[in-house]
């Protein structure tokens, strides 16, 4: 026959990491190891989001990349990020960033330091500034546009030049354009 020990397990020893002479429950050696699900890939590049459902009235500034599918009222500024504003996102903002993908709405100035997107979705109501603009079909924009490298430091320098020349009494909102694509 076996000889019942006293009633502790003998599967896993225990280990007390109380000082001797104090009373203490002992605590196992193995604990259960917690395993992060494959499918979800955690990385320092991911993108924050504001989801739908969720409004924030104010100022957001950020030097990452942003995702918004909510709606925001105010001032959106990401220093060195992309924004996408999603098919449910609604800006009224002011927008900064370094890329721009639009496929919500978007009423104010959105100003894209390297691009700006417009989605077949994308609806844009104000002032677009970049370098690269591209328009797919179905997009709606309305407003000033100012796409390409401007070839001097500032504006301020374009108008001592154009103030200078004998055609100042023309406008400077004239647009001169070449064959090619919006991307040139």
């Amino acid at each position: 026959m076996w000889k019942k020990e006293d009633g502790k397990s003998q599967a896993a020893p225990e280990i007390s990491t109380a000082p001797v002479g104090s009373a203490s429950t002992p605590v196992p050696i193995s604990s259960p190891i917690r395993e992060t699900p494959k499918e979800v890939p955690v990385s320092s590049k991911a993108s924050a989001c504001i989801s739908q459902g969720i409004k924030i009235r104010g100022e957001v500034t950020g030097s990452e990349d942003l995702f918004v599918d909510g709606q925001v009222d105010g001032k959106l500024s990401l220093t060195n990020g992309s924004l996408t504003i999603g098919p449910n996102g609604r800006v009224k903002a002011d927008v900064s960033a370094r890329e721009v993908i639009v496929r919500g709405s978007v009423e104010g100035k959105v100003s894209g330091r390297d691009k700006v997107q417009l989605w077949s979705t994308g609806q844009v109501i104000g002032e677009v500034q970049t370098d690269r603009l591209a328009i797919e079909d179905g997009a709606m924009l309305r407003g000033k546009v100012e796409a390409g490298k401007t070839p001097g430091k500032t504006g301020e320098a374009h108008a001592a030049a154009a103030g200078a020349s004998p055609s100042a009494g023309k406008s400077s909102s004239q647009i001169s354009m070449s064959s090619g694509t919006a991307a040139d």
